[in-house]
């Protein structure tokens, strides 16, 4: 039976409900109780001008109005009777006469800062007053913006749609709910899985089609004008998707039902005519790392200044966004940050808070009447998250606006900023209603709030069945499901009211809406975007150059690498001769001028993905059409292109020896502008219309061959299959290089010399020779260019302007693809997590839900068996813990001392820090940001590798063993696991390797179930890890973050940074209840958090405080209610506590904390002069002596690094790494994919390679492209290797779970099998039908065995580039580099005789390929006799009396070819008469065969040595090698250690 929620239980002695000092009213204080001012400065602060909320009447509710509190405002501040005459807390009179604006910022400022720390506990009377009246001024300030005069002139702010109404709204998704873990094994058993599903079950479940999922489940409610909104609920209950609907993003849903209006007007017609009136904020704040904050919202300014019309009058553009800026900035205290830039993890720039500043300030320039705010205080401390909402606060009030906000851990400061709440679970309503009176609606239903219990905690935790508490006498009458908790609402009071409230508003709306359409003019139909689009180009390049510019240092490191390798390449073809022998290198040398800059453009697919979420959020907040930014970034491309184009071509183009007239050399240069211009657009215009990188990365690698195959260098299109010739007239490259090449030959007449000479020796004379290069004469020895090309090539200059126009042509094609794109890219698809269950391990009912295709229910929330709550002894006990292994070990530390190199000196994060942790003792470690909290973990788990660390750290008063960090657990506060394991197998590994090898792997195993069972995560045990949105969520990902350390059966105790951050209040609360259940069953614990509940700080033990400087200012016990820490503190000079305040924040803003303008007493100072130090150091002292005449345990003395031998450890990391591929099907498909994509388009370019002397080519290049597959391949390998990397460094090797050794072997073995497996794929498609379709067995099963090498030798020769570089980003970069250099030498870009003296004599025979491509031609070719086609034969007369063959015979003798009778009696003369003769005009030899296969398999080894050695460098190695060579360090160390003993 459910408790009638219509009569809620009361409070006794509560007849009355006041009005706070906000005009809210407040059902805390009673009428005969005045109101302390004390208790509510944070929401006088916010609320100075908020008039009452008359929730409980209906019929008031249309009265709630911020013009009317502007317009009192304006008319106080002009009257000048705002305040009296009073007396502030100094003793002065103060007047209240309007402040000069630096005064009330400045002060105002200065108070927030003092505030926030405080959180509304500790603020006197006189404060919360000043306070009050300085909100004031602000909102005059802003009234300039938003008030009545604006207003008034204003036809963007008379055609507002305000007001929120949302009425039986439901919404659907995709809702999987749980999935099996997808492996390669579905690429083999998916067919005969579905024909076994069609036998059994028939087509419905064969088909298994995705489950919908009700996400939200009609919804009633509305925002008004000048209402903020919070949304309460626990991950995954459907927060998110309100908030998206509510901001009109549709999109990716399977259908929404109901019915939103905003100010009368429904929401298609909001979509399509006023989309910038309502905005949608993510969770992460989506800005220009490299815009400072000034630029970034200048830009928005610019783009959504309202028109003449809708300006005060003779107030132009530029004025207009000068003063919006200077009011924003000032209230949002980011003045002195707006010649900052915003940055992010790579580029420094401004604080999370103040980022989270740039947003609002953001969203408050568009004036959306409708904001939503997704979860968006993540990460930050709670101090800055209340300035966060109290900036919302007064938005929200100043622009009369509707604001709803979710937040997974609201303050009591934080949810008093509030006007009305909704709580949701599983998409069900269960609230929506009044703040102040959904406490008591839950209260009435039967449920107990716990003392000290904030009211969104109190809300939230009704929903979770471990956390509620229920008033005797309502066990069998409470709601228990989301179904009972929403239908106990429909039938309350509060529905009613919320009912009558939406009449209310819709009253009002159609009010508005009349006033609309009378003052709506033609240029007001439509406010989608504020400028025009030229204007909208104009503003996008502007901002898109100081982009570009902000990053200086990237723009100059990428032009200092084109500099570079264009040196590279100059060098390559260094001053060729105008003579035959520069024919080949010259065509090379246009093919790697147009290439090299075509595909430095590839990293524009990048750039397009990691921007496109800044820009889906600027689309929807109207700033500009995306067609427009598209445009814009073509415009500054085109200076920016040409600086690197003339860069690369003045050094390639003059080193080389190119035709050296103005014409040809700008020619040149225009041509290779227009066509990188076009591969930038192209690119970019793959990343605008591909859904994910993965997907366009794919079609590039396709892209990317077609561009080099097709282009006409590597085969004549001539020469081009029927199939694949359509290809060029599709490819820009190919025009320009036709342009280039006529560009270059045009007047360029090529001398024949030896050994295209043909025939020399004695006896011969020019009439009688010829030239063997395409276009030649008989009888003449030089050849016209323009005949070369057009012979060759069929290449002419009088197509040289029709090419430019084609290319032009393709460029606005790319532009307007990429315009297209960019305007129909969406947001994700909306939709709930999954819980990935490996197969077979999915619980009974998840197994069945899936074969049925329903959404299966949430494992960890299915309700007991017999209806009642859960077990107090399964959850709040500690009988479930009995088993965890007991600490008895005391570590102890004093002090500890830690400096760091900084700007040219030091800098100490720690100071004299003493203390210790025992058994069954749950100690904190708190202090404001910056205090050192983190430093000082890190400092005692050992896991410091900068700086210098001095102190004693001590184990039952014994040096630490060196097992230390592997006997002691250190809970992360990022979640790290390798996400393919499962929940059992993350802690069966790290049980396996962590506990001593004395102890059975059965034990080891049996224990890691009894903590699967501690963790309450038993159901879903055989579930993986996975990512967030696809595996675990986030409290669950932290239990096992906590249970994979527990699993190791840590010896001594447990370290905990962070727990419960980024968790919603629930979670917090089972994490911090998990963690005193450890400590009961004797762990012991020390935990980093930072200000707690009162609840959740109620269940700590011991505490650890620290101050800026990381100096302690206490230590100690915390005693009941926090008293002990309250009494010290109150002893020692701190104001009195009031009773309600939490004591983590009160001990906070008692020491200053977060305060920059503190002046009181250090209170390090006085903790080290205090009794209790004195205390606890002998205290420490007993510890130490005492434990150490006690006998010592194993732990102790367990000097073992790793407790498992080396082999153990290799074989789990191999055997882990494996299960990491086999369940990454889509790396492998790609992998596999890739394969056989390129080998298939080998083959059938180069299919069946005929005889021809142009066939040999085809043969030569065909086996050169096989080796160009290497780079795609790489760049999806080194992000697999850097996975396994960062999982070692930031979690394991601290740990020392696995030596470095078994990390590398691991992640090196994993690879090879499937590289060999790929590689045998790539011979079988490519093989068989373009170069051996007529090989023997030996050649085949040769080359074979080359392109096997050839797959070690890419694994490793990417691994080793992984293996020092920091990060992907670096990686990838450095690929192309290397790549670039062991393919130029390699003899087939340049040949051999053709290659410059500098390079040949030692880069020639440094470079891998070489002998790859000297083993793979020089067999491939072998034996095969040339038959050369008309067009290669040199056509020369002999001389009288002799025939062709006396003439030559001397020559081909000594030269090679052959030569035979044409017609016309001229001799006909083929450079080469066999495969052999050709490969060796490369200096390959197939002799060298067995040399080669040997000397690339040492290349192959060198590679994977090389990844061991960078691999043990880049993680500790390095320092090893420097302490050795330095050993002043060393002597530096040890001096600071004996001074700090001396101390």
């Amino acid at each position: 039976m459910v408790a009638n929620p219509g009569a809620p239980h009361p409070s006794p002695g509560t007849p009355h409900t006041p009005v706070d000092t906000n005009g809210r009213s407040d059902s805390r204080f009673t009428h005969d109780e005045p109101t302390p001012a004390s208790d509510e400065p944070t929401v006088a602060l916010a609320h100075a001008t908020h008039a009452p909320n008359h929730s409980s009447d209906p019929m008031m509710l249309d009265k709630y109005s911020t013009d009317t509190q502007s317009e009192e405002a304006e008319k106080a501040a002009d009257t000048g009777t705002f305040a009296p005459i009073r007396t502030n807390a100094s003793g002065k009179a103060r007047t209240s006469g309007r402040l000069a604006e630096d005064d009330i910022f400045r002060s105002l400022t200065r108070r927030r800062t003092n505030q926030s720390g405080r959180q509304g506990s500790c603020v006197t009377e006189e404060e919360a007053a000043e306070a009050k009246e300085e909100q004031a001024e602000i909102e005059r300030l802003m009234s300039r913006m938003f008030g009545k005069t604006r207003q008034a002139k204003s036809e963007d702010e008379k055609t507002r749609h305000v007001g929120l109404v949302f009425k039986n709204l439901t919404v659907k998704g995709i809702g999987l709910g749980a999935a099996l873990q997808p492996t390669l094994s579905d690429l083999v058993l998916g067919l005969p899985r579905f024909v076994r599903a069609l036998i059994s079950g028939g087509t419905s479940k064969a088909a298994a089609k995705t489950p919908v999922r009700t996400i939200i489940n009609d919804f009633t409610g509305c925002i008004k004008p000048g209402e903020m909104l919070l949304v309460l609920g626990r991950p995954g209950s459907g927060c998110s998707t309100l908030l998206k609907v509510l901001a009109n993003e549709r999109f990716g849903y399977k259908s929404i039902g109901g019915e939103v209006t905003y100010g009368g007007t429904d929401a298609k017609t909001m979509s399509k005519h006023y989309r910038g009136e309502v905005l949608y904020n993510p969770e992460d704040d989506l800005h220009y790392a490299t815009l400072s904050v000034k630029n970034t919202l200048k830009f928005a300014l610019k783009t959504r200044t309202p028109g003449k019309e809708s300006r005060n009058e003779g107030e132009s553009r530029t004025q207009y966004v000068n003063e919006f800026l200077r009011v924003v900035s000032k209230l949002f205290w980011i003045e002195h940050t707006m010649n900052t830039k915003v940055g992010d993890e790579f580029v420094r720039g401004v604080s999370g808070g103040e980022k989270k500043r740039v947003s609002i300030a953001e969203a408050m320039i568009t004036k959306a009447s409708t904001q939503c705010w997704d979860n968006s205080t993540r990460g930050l401390d709670a101090s800055t998250a209340l300035e966060y909402v109290q900036s919302l606060r007064s938005l929200t009030n100043m622009a009369n606006i509707s604001t709803a906000i979710a937040l997974y851990q609201a303050g009591e400061s934080l949810y008093d900023l509030f006007d009305k709440v909704v709580l949701i679970d599983e998409g069900r309503c269960l609230y929506y209603g009044s703040t102040d009176e959904a406490a008591t609606y839950f209260e009435g239903l039967g449920f107990e709030r716990p003392p000290r219990w904030t009211t969104a905690d109190f809300l939230t935790s009704v929903t979770d069945p471990h956390a509620r508490k229920v008033r005797e006498g309502y066990e069998d009458r409470i709601p228990r499901s989301a179904d009972q908790f929403e239908a106990a609402y429909r039938e309350s009071q509060s529905f009613q009211r919320n009912i009558a409230d939406i009449r209310s508003l819709e009253q009002e709306a159609e009010q508005r809406r009349q006033e609309r359409l009378a003052a709506k003019s033609k240029a007001a139909k439509e406010k989608n975007y504020t400028l025009s689009f030229y204007k909208q180009v104009m503003a996008c390049t502007h901002r898109q150059f100081l982009i570009m510019f902000g990053d200086r240092i990237s723009l100059a490191g990428k032009w200092g690498g084109i500099l570079f390798q264009s040196l590279i390449i100059g060098s390559l073809f260094y001053n060729m001769p105008a003579t035959a022998i520069g024919v080949f290198p010259r065509g090379g040398v246009m093919f790697f001028m147009l290439l090299f800059n075509a595909l430095l453009a590839l990293a524009e697919l990048t750039a397009a993905f990691s921007s496109r979420p800044i820009l889906l959020k600027h689309k929807s907040f109207s700033f500009y059409r995306p067609a427009a930014y598209a445009i814009a970034q073509t415009v500054v491309d085109m200076p920016l292109v040409l600086i690197q184009v003339l860069i690369f071509d003045l050094v390639v183009y003059f080193m080389s020896n190119l035709a050296r007239t103005p014409s040809q050399f700008f020619i040149s240069v225009l041509f290779l502008w227009i066509l990188t211009m076009n591969m930038y657009s192209f690119f970019r215009a793959l990343g605008a219309l591909c859904k994910s990188l993965d997907v366009a990365t794919r079609i590039t690698g396709v892209a990317v061959q077609v561009l080099v195959v097709y282009t006409g260098y590597l085969i004549p299109p001539r020469k081009m299959h029927p199939w694949f010739k359509w290809l060029i007239w599709i490819n820009p490259v190919q025009y320009g290089f036709e342009a280039m090449m006529a560009n270059e030959f045009h007047n360029l007449d090529i001398e024949c010399v030896p050994p295209y000479l043909v025939p020399q020796g004695p006896g011969t004379s020019p009439q009688y020779q010829s030239c063997t290069i395409q276009g030649s004469q008989p009888g003449q020895l030089t050849v016209n260019g323009a005949n070369y090309i057009h012979t060759a090539f069929t290449y002419t200059r009088a197509h040289l302007w029709r090419n430019f126009g084609i290319i032009a042509s393709f460029w606005i094609f790319f532009v307007f693809l990429t315009m297209i794109g960019m305007e129909l890219q969406k947001p994700n698809m909306g939709g709930g997590a999954v819980t990935i269950f490996k197969r077979g391990q999915a619980p009974k009912s998840v197994a069945r839900a899936m074969d049925k295709g329903s959404t299966p229910e949430d494992e960890e929330k299915t309700p007991p068996a017999d209806g009642t709550e859960a077990s107090e002894d399964a959850f709040n006990g500690s009988d479930s813990a009995k088993g965890v292994a007991k600490n008895e070990s005391v570590f102890t530390f004093t002090n500890v001392n830690y400096t760091i190199p900084y700007d040219k000196g030091e800098k100490k994060l720690l100071s004299d820090v003493q203390g210790f942790v025992r058994p069954g003792k749950l100690t904190a470690l708190m202090g404001a940001s910056g205090a050192g909290k983190t430093t000082l973990l890190n400092t005692l788990a050992q896991r410091v590798n900068f700086g210098v660390v001095t102190g004693d750290f001590l184990v039952d008063g014994r040096p630490l063993p060196k097992s230390f960090q592997r006997a002691t657990g250190f809970a992360e506060q990022m979640d790290v696991h390798e996400h393919t394991s499962t929940i059992r197998e993350a802690l069966r590994f790290s049980a396996l390797l962590r506990r001593p090898v004395e102890v059975p792997i059965e034990e080891k195993y049996e224990y890691c179930e009894r903590i699967i069972d501690l963790l309450e995560m038993r159901n879903i045990a055989g579930a993986t890890i996975g990512k967030i949105g696809e595996g675990l969520n986030q409290e669950q990902r932290k239990r096992v973050t906590i249970g994979v350390e527990l699993a190791s059966k840590p010896e001594l105790l447990m370290f905990l940074d962070e727990p419960t951050s980024g968790l919603d209040s629930g979670a917090a609360f089972n994490i911090i209840r998990f963690l005193r259940k450890l400590a009961d069953s004797g762990q012991a614990l020390l935990v980093t958090i930072h200000q707690p509940s009162a609840v959740l700080f109620e269940y700590f033990d011991e505490l650890i405080l620290l101050k800026s400087g990381g100096r302690v200012v206490y230590h100690g016990e915390l005693g009941k209610d926090s008293r002990r820490l309250i009494d010290y503190f109150e002893r020692n000079g701190a104001h009195k506590c009031p009773p309600r305040t939490n004591p983590a924040e009160y001990m906070l803003e008692a020491i200053g904390a977060g305060d920059p303008d503190y002046v009181g007493q250090d209170w390090g100072d006085v903790w080290a002069s205090s009794p209790e130090y004195i205390a606890r150091t002998k205290e420490i002292q007993s510890m130490i002596s005492s434990r150490r005449s006690a006998s010592s345990n194993s732990s102790t003395n367990d000097d073992r690094e790793y407790a498992m031998p080396l082999s153990t450890q290799v074989s789990s990391v191999i055997k882990r790494s494996f299960a990491n591929y086999w369940r990454t099907p889509n790396y492998m498909i790609g992998k596999f994919l890739l394969h056989i994509v390129t080998g298939l388009f080998n083959t059938f370019t180069f299919y069946h390679a005929g005889d021809s002397q142009i066939d040999m080519q085809s043969h030569l290049f065909s086996i050169f492209m096989t080796l160009t597959i290497s780079t795609p391949l790489i760049q999806q390998l080194q992000p697999k290797f850097l996975g396994f990397r960062n999982l070692y460094t930031s979690r394991e090797a601290n740990s020392k779970i696995y030596s470095w050794i078994a990390f590398v072997t691991g992640a090196v073995l994993v690879e090879i099998p499937y590289s060999i497996i790929a590689g045998t794929i790539y011979f079988q498609c490519w093989w068989w039908g373009a170069v051996g379709y007529r090989a023997s067995k030996f050649v085949s099963a040769y080359i074979w065995m080359m392109l096997m090498l050839f797959e070690l030798f890419y694994v490793g020769f990417g691994q080793a580039i992984a293996s020092f570089s920091p990060n992907e980003l670096l990686a990838s970069i450095l690929v192309p580099i290397f790549f670039l250099f062991v393919v130029s030498f390699c003899g087939v870009v340049v040949p051999f005789p053709a290659l410059p003296h500098f390079w040949q004599s030692w880069m020639y025979y440094l470079s891998p390929f070489t002998y790859l491509m000297e083993g793979f031609v020089g067999v491939a070719v072998h034996n095969r006799r040339i038959v050369c086609t008309s067009n290669e034969l040199a056509r020369f007369p002999p001389p009288p009396g002799q025939t062709c063959q006396s003439y030559t015979q001397a020559f081909t003798e000594r030269a090679g070819g052959y030569v035979q009778e044409g017609v016309n009696g001229l001799c006909e003369f083929c450079q080469n008469a066999s495969g052999d003769e050709y490969a060796r005009g490369f200096n390959y030899y197939y002799s060298h065969r067995w040399r080669n296969y040997g000397i690339f398999w040492a290349y192959c080894i060198f590679n994977f040595v090389v990844v061991f050695v960078c691999s043990w460098l880049y993680l500790g190695g390095s320092k090893k090698i420097r302490r050795k060579l330095f050993p002043s360090e060393r002597k530096q160390r040890k001096a600071a250690m004996v001074g700090n003993e001396k101390a």
